[in-house]
């Protein structure tokens, strides 16, 4: 279940059985972003989605999230794109170089392509961090992504 400052809260409801949704998930760091597909993906059902209507791409890492993003977007057949992964700090600039292009990207895809692509990016200081983030003590960014799809995907068909 996803969290929020009160504790776990019920999933929302996807309302147009017809939607689809696609998850991308980045390679780099593949269990965190097991861990974060399997909640994305638990949330989904829990929602009401069929897996049918589920699709699932990997890319090599967070960088590489934005361009799969847009290019699914763009084929019009998705109501929404998750995107999941991880970036842990390091000791160089890298971590905040690809954070802010991977964060930045994926809002422009949404923006440029008016298909919500919602943020299951992890980007932690350890690698500690990020397990609880990803269905540990802190919960499940990837379920987190996958509430707000729902939410916007219903948004969307609702005022199209």
């Amino acid at each position: 279940m996803a969290r929020t400052d009160d504790g776990p809260r019920p999933a929302p409801r996807m309302e147009h059985a017809a939607v689809r949704l696609v998850i991308v998930a980045a390679e780099f760091h593949r269990e965190l972003a097991d861990r974060l597909l399997e909640g994305a993906k638990a949330r989904l059902f829990e929602a009401g989605m069929d897996e049918s209507r589920i699709d699932v791409h990997r890319v090599p890492g967070a960088f590489e999230l934005p361009l799969a993003a847009q290019l699914l977007a763009a084929r019009g057949r998705y109501a929404g794109v998750v995107a999941l992964g991880a970036v842990i700090r390091g000791e160089t600039a890298h971590f905040d170089l690809v954070s802010e292009a991977a964060v930045m990207g994926l809002s422009r895809v949404s923006l440029d392509t008016r298909v919500p692509c919602t943020l299951g990016l992890l980007t932690c200081d350890t690698y500690e961090q990020a397990l609880a983030r990803s269905g540990g003590a802190v919960g499940n960014a990837g379920a987190d992504a996958a509430d707000a799809a729902v939410v916007l995907a219903n948004l969307r068909a609702d005022v199209s």
